[in-house]
């Protein structure tokens, strides 16, 4: 019987464990989950996530590697 309930303790050990890490890392957890959700998507796409723009100089007059005189 003093197995059986050793057993459980430590049960109950690991799980109330496992819940204080997911509780305690929780913003990490969800970021790290979501970054394998999309790697495991056949459909996404990583350059639909860009968020700089390709042109960063919109002026076509001014370009930053030329100097007029």
């Amino acid at each position: 019987m003093a197995a059986i309930t050793s057993a459980v303790i430590a049960i109950a050990g690991v799980i109330l464990g496992w819940i204080a890490i997911e509780i305690a890392c929780k913003p990490c957890l969800e970021k790290g989950r979501e970054a394998i959700d999309r790697s495991l998507n056949p459909d996404y796409d990583p350059d639909d996530d860009l968020q700089a723009p390709l042109n960063p100089n919109p002026d076509p007059q001014s370009h930053p590697g030329i100097t007029h005189n």
